[in-house]
């Protein structure tokens, strides 16, 4: 094991490897005492790879929440949580939306455009899971939909997916700064009303586009 600060640690003597998978259970077994959570960092993103704990607290913690999860009151309190977990998904989805439309602000000669491009918008970035800056909520939602935007249209309206950026040390962040500057550039136009012909169209043709997966 090692640190971030690159201390090699050795794991104690009776402690055991929980795998990652289960919430539920490494939560529980991270509270009930001391404990190392394992990640492994590829590129940007963080992968678990489980938690080090005491093997008799794994087995105790596990043996405990296996038989209140065979309570069949359990499976109702589940059941209850996802219904309204589901409710709130839908919500926050109308309410994104209309964030979204609202950072648009589309001129009515194009507010056809601004419902299905706001729509198009959330559908990729609200789902859970997802991973978008939709999902996070240390920022207002407008400052979400606004960043939402910009990235859907550096995808659907730029060639920054096929661009071969250097490894230089922020180069990418400023071909993005770049990019989102030229997409509010773009905005403005359907903002003031300007007539933009369909086939010309650059939101139209995003629109039109494989669906964006990053």
């Amino acid at each position: 094991m090692r640190t971030q600060q690159g201390e090699v640690l050795i794991v104690p003597a009776g402690w055991a490897l929980l795998p990652p998978g289960d919430a539920g259970l490494t939560g529980r077994v991270k509270k009930a005492g001391p404990s190392w959570t394992v990640q492994e960092k590829r590129g940007r993103k963080l992968f678990s790879r489980g938690v080090w704990a005491p093997a008799e607290a794994i087995t105790a913690v596990r043996a405990a929440l296996l038989t209140e999860r065979e309570d069949p009151s359990y499976a109702r309190k589940l059941e209850s949580g996802r219904r309204k977990r589901a409710v709130e998904q839908a919500q926050y989805e109308e309410d994104f939306e209309q964030a979204v439309s609202r950072f648009l602000g589309f001129a009515p000669l194009h507010a056809e455009l601004c419902g299905r491009l706001a729509r198009a918008i959330a559908a990729h970035a609200v789902p859970v899971g997802s991973g978008t800056v939709a999902r996070t909520k240390r920022i207002p939602i407008e400052q979400r939909a606004e960043a939402a935007t910009i990235a859907w249209l550096r995808h659907a309206t730029t060639g920054y997916d096929n661009m071969q950026i250097p490894r230089v040390k922020g180069m990418r962040r400023e071909v993005r700064r770049l990019l989102a500057e030229r997409s509010r550039l773009l905005l403005a136009r359907y903002r003031r009303g300007e007539a933009i012909a369909a086939e010309s169209c650059l939101l139209r043709r995003g629109l039109r586009a494989p669906a964006i997966t990053a």
